[in-house]
């Protein structure tokens, strides 16, 4: 997998501890179910799935997709007026 990260993601997730935790959330809407990746600097509570560390060049990095596979590509980016890592 290829972490792509923007130079604001690498230096969010390195100002707040150097780790990031990914993980996938289900959805449904109208057209059926939908898988979402949602991502912090702290493992998120009560999560009692494994994470697997993942290089990301810089920091550290925890993946849980569950079912959903490895992805081929991960952007990261900080959106927001109040600054968030978002995973795509």
């Amino acid at each position: 997998m290829r972490v792509l990260a923007s130079d604001q993601a690498r230096t969010f997730v390195r100002q707040r501890g150097g780790r990031l935790y990914v993980w996938t959330t289900g959805h449904r809407c109208c057209s059926g179910r939908l898988a979402l990746l949602a991502a912090d600097t702290a493992r998120p509570p009560g999560w009692r799935r494994e994470f697997d560390p993942i290089d990301a060049g810089g920091f550290d990095l925890f993946l849980d997709t569950g079912a959903h596979g490895v992805p081929q590509d991960l952007m990261l980016e900080v959106q927001g007026r109040r600054p968030r890592i978002r995973a795509f």
